[in-house]
């Protein structure tokens, strides 16, 4: 069992809450693997399909009525945050795969989950309801955002920000010090070796702008006042305050 596990008290016995995942779905088949591999027994899955009345042996129910803990086990990210914003219990805190490997130094924030042989190295900050998905790589010193899905063997290198609700492709590599935008998508297996802006889709090697995506979404974040990079506030203050500490400036 690993270390991220018996510091967040994720063991058989030490919580007694009901577990539920909001997603029936692959997705959450995955999630539930992670929470039982780290001895956290899921209760069941919610979904508001009608159809759906079982999962993977689990019962499946169509309100959030007696559930004490969750995590929303969708893939996709806009849907994602969407329910997190209306959920009416408590997140659970970051489920993380027991061969996953997390520094000490890094932070996860609730409700995202780290599968099977991910690694989130030192000092690494990731933001709420993320997935770091299988074999994924996120180096020193990163910055996800929230709602952000890093895709299967995908490579964060050192220093990279992803802004909030972006989805990195499945073998992407992204170099060095480079600043992803909100709610981008880049496309599997590109190489990205210069900053993305808000709102595009980008692909290849190396990594070109396509056409611009999800500009509604980033407009109701302009409305509400979302920062540049929208991550949990303390989260983003505290790794700026540590990076200039080792002459790194990040603007917010």
């Amino acid at each position: 069992m690993s270390k991220y596990f018996r510091e967040f008290g994720i063991k058989t016995g030490l919580s007694k809450s009901k577990m539920w995942l909001y997603g029936a779905s692959g997705h959450g088949k995955v999630i539930q693997d992670i929470l039982d591999a780290g001895g956290r027994h899921v209760d069941g899955f919610v979904d508001d399909n009608p159809e759906f009345e079982e999962l993977a042996g689990l019962p499946v129910v169509h309100s959030t009525e007696d559930v004490d803990e969750m995590i929303v086990s969708i893939g996709e990210n806009e849907t994602r945050k969407k329910i997190a914003r209306k959920l009416d219990c408590k997140v659970a805190e970051a489920a993380v795969h027991p061969s996953a490997v997390v520094a000490a130094t890094a932070r996860l924030e609730e409700g995202t989950v780290v599968m099977a042989a991910a690694v989130v190295n030192a000092e690494a900050r990731i933001g709420r309801h993320c997935i770091i998905n299988t074999g994924a790589s996120i180096d020193h010193e990163c910055l996800v955002g929230d709602f952000v899905h890093i895709s299967p063997h995908a490579t964060l290198c050192g220093n990279v920000t992803v802004g909030e609700g972006t989805w990195v492709g499945a073998g992407t590599t992204i170099i060095q010090g480079v600043k992803i935008g909100r709610w981008c998508m880049i496309g599997a297996g590109s190489v990205v070796t210069h900053d993305i802006p808000d709102g595009w889709l980008a692909m290849g090697n190396r990594c070109r702008l396509i056409k611009q995506i999800n500009q509604d979404m980033l407009k109701s974040q302009t409305k509400m006042g979302g920062g540049k990079w929208l991550i949990s506030s303390s989260l983003y203050l505290e790794y700026c305050q540590s990076s200039r500490r080792r002459g790194y400036s990040y603007a917010a």
